[in-house]
């Protein structure tokens, strides 16, 4: 490369630093007042110029990062109140997870079969509600228990929605399932297990796909926001919040729900917040009550468990509720 090209590439880049250094500046100031998906949104609608937008979208989401930290040397995390004051809204196929308005999500344990998930999103679509869950993927502490069905539960999944107008989550336990669920699923839920699996939360960080995480079963409160960190850092901004309950030396209930992290969460981070009252407590009788509990507290939303016929449920049988048992606990829900 002679001077003269290298001179002319020097002065361009030096422009272009410096914009990004003003544009820095401006998204200090500005960040609280810009939904940052809806503007990515926009500006790649209207640019046409010849850079990939996979490209540009990245590269603004890496500006409003950058915008978020310090001018020190320290940074404001990215699910942090000080990054963010205003809460986070995670739209899903014309639903809003941490709006005004509460949004559940209910669907069985695992997909069995496209007759049985069927049945349920028939079920929920009767009473009005808008996502199903169901794993393809299923993790079990024993390698002879149901593992699910994998990529064929997944293509049910897609089914379902294309019949009954349900987003659908569902687990994803590897990197490599991002690209292979990403068509059919509208939420991949990260299961308490895998709370750490660093390399799957950076995958579906690098994806735009929303992202359900899940709490690990020993994990504290702080561990479990810098798990979303991982997601967010990588510039997924649409991640949800669940507490599923952590171990304790208490045996009644399958986990124990912490009521108290729901609170402590909602202050903590900008980021909607739900509760799994199924795997938490594994105690159907009390569901309705601790569901009370947890929306009293400030969460967005509930997840359980709902099964045609839990007594032959090929996974958590016994937390399974039938759909008479639904409907009572349905009713019951503020």
């Amino acid at each position: 490369m002679t001077d003269s090209r290298e001179d002319e590439l020097l002065e361009i880049d030096m422009k272009l630093l410096n914009l990004m250094d003003d544009r820095i500046q401006k998204g200090r100031v500005a960040r609280d007042d810009v939904n940052e998906t809806a503007y990515i949104q926009k500006l790649t609608a209207n640019y046409d110029g010849t850079v990939p937008k996979e490209f540009v979208e990245k590269l603004i989401r890496s500006l409003f990062n950058e915008s978020g930290k310090d001018c020190g040397t320290g940074q404001r995390m990215l699910y942090s109140r000080e990054f963010k004051s205003s809460d986070t809204i995670v739209e899903v196929y014309g639903h809003e997870i941490g709006g005004q308005e509460t949004m559940n999500i209910f669907g069985p344990c695992a997909v069995e079969s496209y007759s049985q998930t069927a049945e349920v999103a028939a079920m929920l679509k009767e009473k009005g509600l808008g996502i199903i869950r169901g794993g393809a993927y299923k993790p079990r502490t024993s390698p002879y228990d149901f593992q699910g069905l994998g990529k064929e539960g997944l293509k049910i999944l897609s089914r379902i929605r294309e019949e009954y107008g349900l987003a659908v989550i569902s687990e994803i336990t590897a990197p490599g399932h991002v690209e292979l669920a990403r068509p059919h699923l509208d939420i991949f839920q990260i299961g308490a297990r895998n709370m750490q699996n660093f390399e799957l939360l950076k995958a579906v960080g690098r994806s735009s796909t929303p992202v359900l995480l899940k709490r690990g079963m020993s994990a504290t409160v702080e561990e479990f926001l810098y798990a979303a960190e991982y997601i967010l850092a990588e510039g997924n901004p649409r991640v949800i919040l669940c507490e599923r309950g952590i171990r304790t030396y208490e045996k009644s209930t399958r986990n124990t729900l912490d009521i108290s992290a729901v609170p402590l969460l909602k202050q903590a981070t900008h980021l909607p917040v739900m509760v799994d009252v199924t795997h938490s407590t594994g105690r159907k009788e009390i569901m309705a009550e601790c569901a009370k509990a947890a929306l009293a507290a400030g969460a967005d939303g509930i997840m359980a468990e709902v099964h045609p016929a839990p007594d032959v449920a090929l996974s958590d049988s016994k937390q399974q509720m039938s759909f008479a048992e639904f409907d009572d606990f349905y009713t019951n829900l503020p």
